[in-house]
């Protein structure tokens, strides 16, 4: 097999913001941050805005996550003019 032509693959937290909730896993995404786990250690971790737990489809609750603005976005784009 060819040497360095594969991602790093290595323990990573993933920190949903708009629940609180972490769990950690394996991944190759890259990030700069790291956070420490229950277990003491050091852990890369990356920040998302849904997970299992704050999805409306996991939970079945019925809530609004528009933080990026989409749908703004989406009315600025098909406008009409």
């Amino acid at each position: 097999m060819k040497k360095d032509i594969h991602p790093n693959y290595r323990d990573v937290v993933f920190y949903d913001t708009s629940s609180e909730y972490k769990f950690l896993t394996k991944s190759t995404i890259e990030t700069s941050e790291t956070i420490e786990w229950e277990d003491g250690k050091q852990y890369p971790v990356f920040k998302i805005e849904v997970s299992s737990n704050s999805h409306p489809f996991y939970t079945g609750k019925k809530m609004l996550l528009d933080t990026a603005g989409r749908v703004e976005k989406f009315n600025k784009r098909y406008a009409k003019k």
